[in-house]
């Protein structure tokens, strides 16, 4: 399948890079894939093709800074989390929604994906969530691989880095992927945080409680940065939503891994994807 490319425009005026899955008749309902944090939309395009074949309109997209949405030096870009999720992802609900007008609009959610709903300021087009390997992100309860060299990048490397270079020069480092400094900025302070971007940012606490859409929470205990605490910290924040998790071993699906990246690979397709993700789209 052949994607159409797309420049979406935000309220602020910035184009970010998006593709459109289409299916070969009208859509059964849509479904927008949000990315982990320093991943390319290239990672799921496997994973939205596959979801197109099965009659869903399927979107994915760069935040601003990245992949294919990144133009210029990062050290010049002034975004942050927040302004992924007010924006861009705004921007991308919007335009999905336009495309698939009357049928039910699904996010799914990698990692950050699954965390940044609360910010988006038309969240309640959103029929369900699902998000896949998202946790607070604390590091002090990171699983142990993750916390084993947390510490050294958030109190030395970042810092140090940032300073520098003006932004996060993650690819050179093998660490993450370049990120702007806005956004490296404050995920280290969300990180930092016990209680994560609900303890660092201003108001997140009634915004998380504020979120009624029904979620679906998929994890897996060989994820290497996200322990179950982390995933239950995150979930538990969505005070007020409609909540049903589901842990899975490598064991559970015939497989030799998972881990935090392991989803969207193709090759989890009828492990994965069919029987524990194509139900909730129902």
């Amino acid at each position: 399948m052949t994607p159409t490319p797309l420049q979406i425009v935000t309220a602020d005026d910035v184009a970010i890079a998006a593709r459109m899955f289409h299916p070969a008749a009208a859509p059964r309902a849509a479904v927008l894939v949000v990315p982990a944090m320093g991943v390319s939309q290239q990672y799921y395009a496997a994973f939205a093709a596959w979801l197109a074949d099965r009659g869903f309109l399927a979107a994915t997209f760069d935040y601003r800074g990245m992949g294919a949405s990144r133009r210029g030096s990062l050290a010049r870009l002034h975004a942050d989390i927040l302004t992924w999720a007010r924006q861009d992802c705004a921007a991308m609900v919007d335009a999905l929604a336009a495309a698939a007008p009357g049928t039910p609009l699904f996010w799914v959610g990698h990692s950050l994906g699954g965390q940044i709903l609360p910010f988006v300021p038309n969240r309640e087009r959103v029929a369900k969530m699902i998000t896949v390997g998202t946790g607070s992100g604390y590091w002090r309860e990171n699983a142990p691989p993750l916390k084993r060299r947390a510490w050294l990048l958030w109190y030395f490397i970042a810092p140090l880095a940032m300073r520098l270079f003006g932004y996060f020069p993650g690819r050179r480092l093998r660490m993450v992927g370049d990120l702007p400094r806005g956004v490296m900025a404050q995920w280290r302070r969300w990180c930092l945080d016990p209680n994560y971007a609900v303890g660092a940012e201003p108001g997140a606490r009634e915004q998380f409680a504020a979120v009624l859409t029904p979620i679906v929470g998929l994890s897996f205990a060989d994820d290497e940065y996200m322990s179950i605490r982390n995933i239950e910290s995150i979930h538990g924040f969505y005070a007020h939503a409609p909540r049903r998790m589901k842990r899975l071993t490598p064991a559970d699906v015939g497989a030799r891994r998972i881990g935090h990246f392991g989803f969207f690979r193709p090759g989890n397709a009828e492990r994965l994807w069919a029987p524990h993700l194509l139900p909730e789209l129902a």
